[in-house]
C-alpha cells in the first residue's frame, strides 16, 4: 500500500520559517519524481516545486523561488520542503506527490503525479 504523510504544517508568523516533511512508503521512492502542491481557500491545487529522482534538478513556481527550498532523502525515503520568509499568500494545505517517469514540462501538472499525500496546513498569519 502507498503512502505518502505530510508533517510539518503549523501556524507562523509572516517572515517566518517551516519545513514540511513528506514520510514515503509502499513504492521505491528513490525511483520518484517528487513534488509540492498547494491549495489555498477558495482556490485551485497549484504547483509548488518538484525535485528529479536523483534529487540533482528542481523546479520551483516562481511564486516561491528563493524563499523555499525541496530536498529529498533516498535513504529516509523523505522529502523535505524548507520555507523561509513566509508571507500570508503562502497559508494553504500543501501536499505532497509521487510520480513516474515525468517530463520536465510535465513537472507542474497535478495529472502527472499518480499519488498524493493527505495535505498538511499552514497557515501564516499575525
Amino acid at each position: 500500500q502507498v503512502q505518502l504523510v505530510e508533517s510539518g504544517g503549523g501556524l507562523v508568523q509572516p517572515g517566518g520559517s517551516l519545513r514540511l516533511s513528506c514520510a514515503v512508503s509502499g513504492v521505491t521512492f528513490s525511483s520518484y519524481t517528487m513534488a509540492w502542491f498547494r491549495q489555498a481557500p477558495g482556490k485551485e491545487r497549484e504547483f509548488v516545486a518538484a525535485s528529479t529522482w536523483t534529487g540533482d534538478s528542481t523546479t520551483y513556481a516562481d511564486s516561491v523561488k528563493s524563499r523555499l527550498t525541496i530536498s529529498r532523502d533516498n535513504a529516509k525515503n523523505t522529502l523535505y520542503l524548507q520555507m523561509t520568509s513566509l508571507n500570508t499568500e503562502d497559508t494553504a494545505v500543501y501536499y505532497c506527490a509521487a510520480g513516474l517517469l515525468v517530463i520536465e514540462r510535465a513537472l507542474i501538472r497535478s495529472n502527472s503525479y499518480k499519488h498524493w499525500g493527505q495535505g498538511t496546513q499552514v497557515t501564516v498569519s499575525s
